[in-house]
């Protein structure tokens, strides 16, 4: 076991649950706000909030990633990790960033570019993070005995992602031309290069967890994950439609953001298939329920939902609603929240030594979160419809038909209230489970 490595490891999971349970804080605000219950507007207007609640969500997804990074490089290059302290140091200058972020927004302190109001001093800050992130990991990949497949992959997609902040931190005069570039960051983020991480993770997660050949399981998993990847970059078209991009978008968005579900497909049916023919019977199931709900619910929120509103005849009239709001968060849950959750539920044990992961609590953790989010992914759903029918469609007035809206709120904010029950039971067990521990002997998985 990579002691030195776990430890730091362990520090940006715990970072992940602190920012996630703050940003459910901050949905909640939301969700009353749409309910008509804004007693909190003088202190935190809903701008304030919105920025907040999707800035977090970046925020904590990124320190899952780089905590899983952390985790499965040492161990798949078989060293420690090059440096930890510069570890230390990247993980306390990234919760710098994030905290006072957070603070800045309640001051009106952001750039205003929606998804990208990071204030543009922190941006700097960012990039020296990132850097001695990527640096740290390249080395330990550099010097280490072995030099995986799941490893490069997962250090190449960290790499874009570091390149696709850069088109972010420039602005232009021209709307059309800040739109463009600005989605360099938003969209192929999410369904470009995560989507490399996701595969490599999700690889890291297979093999250890079902016993199947690396071989075969690198092989078919990165074709299926290139899919994805080549489908959400030309799908970057379904933004351009009424940005003043050039026409040709609107046939290349329109036919690749179709493709994106059978990438989604494929990914799911072959994660299924791989756990039901692996050979190893190991102890974490919930581990293995997480990473098979992540491909699964990553079909469903990321292709299905994405493609039943991103072609053009219908995203005319979606674009903007919260159809969009329905799609995002199944999408978010499904491919990237998920797979964070599925590597702290494998690694815990492995960092402890303790098996917590059996008993009702990770269980009802996996399905309270799960039906929550079906639940408010529903009412997204009908809320996004109806305000697409209300105000696009016959023309009422933006104000009168967000307070119509306000009754399916109230079955957002239930709806929320399941989610957020199944993320204190899966906080709770993560505390449960305590530091890591030096002494941990080699585990079971191999």
């Amino acid at each position: 076991m990579y002691a030195k490595s776990q430890k730091i490891a362990w520090a940006f999971f715990a970072s992940c649950m602190g920012l996630f349970a703050l940003q459910l804080a901050y949905g909640f605000i939301l969700g009353f706000d749409r309910m008509g219950m804004d007693g909190l507007h003088d202190l935190i207007p809903f701008n304030t909030a919105r920025a907040t609640h999707t800035n977090l969500l970046v925020v904590w997804m990124l320190a899952g990633f780089m905590g899983s990074a952390y985790y499965i490089i040492p161990r798949e290059s078989e060293r420690e990790l090059w440096s930890t302290k510069l570890a230390w140091i990247q993980w306390a200058s990234l919760l710098l960033v994030g905290v006072v972020a957070v603070i800045g927004y309640h001051f009106n302190y952001w750039e205003g570019r929606k998804f990208l109001e990071i204030p543009r001093p922190l941006d700097y800050l960012v990039v020296v993070n990132v850097l001695a992130f990527l640096f740290n990991l390249l080395m330990t990949i550099w010097t280490g005995r072995t030099k995986s497949t799941t490893a490069m992959v997962l250090f190449f997609g960290l790499l874009m992602a570091a390149l696709l902040y850069l088109p972010g931190m420039y602005t232009f005069d021209n709307l059309v031309h800040d739109s463009y570039f600005r989605w360099w960051v938003v969209h192929l983020w999410v369904e470009g290069v995560w989507e490399l991480i996701m595969g490599a993770i999700l690889s890291f997660l297979l093999i250890k967890l079902t016993g199947i050949d690396r071989e075969v399981i690198e092989k078919w998993l990165y074709i299926i994950v290139g899919f994805t990847f080549l489908s959400g970059i030309l799908g970057t078209g379904h933004h351009y439609y009424y940005t003043g991009a050039p026409g040709y978008w609107l046939m290349v968005g329109g036919i690749f953001s179709a493709l994106e579900p059978l990438a989604f497909l494929g990914m799911a049916m072959y994660a299924i298939v791989m756990a039901r023919r692996g050979g190893r019977n190991h102890p974490n199931k919930v581990a293995l329920q997480w990473t098979i709900g992540c491909a699964v619910m990553s079909f469903i929120g990321a292709g299905f939902l994405g493609f039943a509103h991103t072609l053009p005849s219908v995203n005319m009239w979606t674009h903007g609603t919260l159809v969009t709001a329905m799609h995002g968060h199944m999408a978010f849950w499904g491919a990237y929240a998920m797979l964070i959750l599925a590597m702290i539920t494998y690694a815990m044990p492995e960092m402890t030594g303790r098996k917590l992961f059996k008993g009702w609590m990770p269980e009802w953790a996996f399905w309270l979160t799960n039906i929550g989010m079906v639940a408010m992914t529903g009412a997204f759903a009908v809320m996004g419809i109806a305000q697409v029918y209300m105000e696009r469609k016959s023309g009422m007035d933006f104000l009168e038909v967000q307070e119509s809206l306000e009754i399916h709120a109230a079955g957002l904010v239930c709806a929320a209230a399941m989610f957020t029950v199944g993320v204190i039971f899966f906080i709770k067990n993560f505390i449960a489970y305590g530091m890591p521990q030096d002494n941990v002997s080699e585990s079971s998985e191999g």
